[in-house]
């Protein structure tokens, strides 16, 4: 048995492994096994808080999307209505103005209306008095006659005015 390779490495194998148990070289390897170990719990520790910490990040900057477009949406809504106010306020300006324009436009129209019957009535009032004067002062003479002339003169103008 001792002639065989076998037994002399098996032999070699045990009494290397003696010494490194001697040496404490399992206790090295445990310990750096265990370092490891802890090393990686505390990475994947550290990874956790990470995750935690960017999803927290994440919901924040969510609600945070979600006030901005909560407020944009009023800012929009308001301003379609203050431009509908600005309008409807406008059209009721520009009604207004029209309907002023309107009236004052009918007001002149009816003052030129008066101011042409007024001509009207003058120039007919002249134009009986001219005839009228004509006629009296043919057929009527003398003093009588300018009597006449001048009162049938004064009832035209006043009747016609």
């Amino acid at each position: 048995m001792f002639m065989e390779a076998e037994t002399w490495v098996a032999l070699g194998f045990v009494v290397f492994m003696a010494g490194l148990g001697y040496l404490g070289v399992h206790r090295m390897v445990a310990k750096s096994l265990d370092d490891r170990s802890a090393r990686i719990r505390a990475e994947l520790d550290e990874a956790r808080k990470l995750k935690d910490e960017a999803g927290q990040l994440l919901a924040e900057y969510q609600r945070k999307r979600q006030a901005a477009e909560g407020e944009a949406q009023d800012i929009i809504a308001g301003a379609k209505a203050e431009a509908e106010r600005l309008a409807t306020e406008a059209k009721t300006k520009i009604e207004d103005f029209v309907a002023r324009r309107t009236a004052l436009a009918e007001t002149k129209i009816a003052q030129a209306e008066a101011q042409a019957a007024a001509d009207v009535r003058s120039a007919a009032a002249e134009a009986a008095i001219a005839a009228a004067e004509k006629i009296l002062s043919a057929e009527t003479k003398g003093k009588l006659a300018g009597e006449l002339i001048a009162k049938g003169i004064e009832d035209v103008r006043k009747k016609l005015n």
